[in-house]
């Protein structure tokens, strides 16, 4: 019998979860055997899931769970060290050269353990079968345009939450840029036709920016992109990867731009592959902006954890994409879990 342990997030403003009470009923039915740990802060209590007959447990017990449990988290565990002797499903950040994520797959190679990278869950044409990427984009085009307003105040970007939901997000925000006195930023989405770019595009439309749409075709040519530079607001929407063009290079620093806020949803600052060249680490919700520029300024939105601004909305649509999924997991080593197995065993060999 395949054991589905949903562990507890322990990062700090990560209220999301990949599975609805309704979606651990559906796998309880299915003969599967589910942990579910308590948490405080997830968006959807502990309570609506100990009524589908899963069993509870409290927070962090995962450490000490049956080995053949499968660990089911969403964001990173914590960064001490131990190794991991288990088999864990979540967003492992580990495949792109990221330093920390060497050291993730180290620890799976001294605990025996795999890492079934929820990015890198695919069909047979390479396509994600599940992603926050909608949610993604449109919560940081938001962070974005909250960036763009404190700039015209004179001010950085202040500290940002988590809304209730997106009509709570929306109301908020047109009442910041209205109190800026200026006109609507111009903006441009690259990735426009994906999840995340749709997302973005979404909001800054709801939001009265003009917005200029590019995907593939667009990039193409591979660069320089002159026209990026020419727009208050970049919004990046394509994952780093081998190939992949830079759009802003590191000179983009420089005065006679008209770009002054560049928000990477894609936000993998750390891997070579990064096609924004200005900064270098990730942003949070504390300091969502990191100025790399002063005349005229620049800031860079960079967090990582963009859905959880929209725990409610994020989480439903998310869990609903993966069911299906986390349905084959009794036949763990064929279909998207046997490819994204596969992968893992590639990056640990070279570690």
């Amino acid at each position: 019998m395949v054991h589905l342990w949903v562990r507890a997030e322990s990062r700090p403003n990560e209220d999301r979860v990949g599975i609805t009470p309704e979606g651990v009923a559906a796998l309880i039915a299915g003969g599967m055997q589910v942990t579910v740990e308590d948490s405080p802060n997830r968006i959807i209590p502990t309570g609506h899931y100990s009524k589908t007959g899963a069993e509870i447990t409290p927070f962090g017990a995962w450490v000490d769970a049956p080995d053949d449990a499968i660990i089911f988290g969403l964001k990173e565990l914590p960064e001490d060290g131990t190794p991991l002797r288990h088999r864990h499903i979540m967003f492992g950040h580990a495949f792109k050269g990221q330093p920390a994520g060497q050291i993730l797959l180290r620890r799976f190679k001294a605990g025996g353990g795999a890492l079934y990278d929820l990015e890198y869950l695919l069909d047979e044409n390479g396509r994600r079968l599940a992603a926050f990427g909608y949610w993604a984009g449109y919560a940081g085009a938001a962070v974005s345009l909250r960036a763009w307003a404190a700039q015209r105040q004179g001010r950085i970007c202040p500290p940002v939450h988590a809304w209730p939901d997106k009509a709570a997000m929306t109301n908020d925000l047109r009442a910041v840029l209205d109190g800026t006195g200026h006109p609507r930023p111009t903006a441009i989405v690259i990735g426009a036709g994906g999840r995340v770019g749709t997302g973005a595009s979404d909001l800054l439309t709801q939001m009265g920016c003009t917005v200029t749409r590019w995907d593939m075709a667009e990039t193409a040519h591979g660069g320089p992109f002159p026209e990026i530079l020419t727009h208050d607001l970049f919004i990046n929407a394509i994952l780093a990867s081998p190939g992949c063009p830079v759009f802003v290079p590191a000179e983009a620093t420089r005065p006679g731009r008209a770009l002054t806020v560049i928000g990477d949803v894609a936000c993998d600052p750390t891997s070579e592959f990064s096609p924004i060249k200005v900064y270098d680490r990730t942003t949070s919700w504390d300091q969502p902006v990191l100025r790399v520029a002063d005349q005229p300024v620049l800031d860079v939105m960079a967090i990582d954890n963009l859905p959880s601004m929209l725990p409610r909305e994020s989480s439903a649509d998310y869990a609903g994409q993966l069911l299906p999924v986390l349905q084959q997991l009794d036949r763990i080593e064929a279909g998207p879990w046997g490819r994204a197995r596969a992968l893992f065993n590639q990056h640990q060999s070279e570690v």
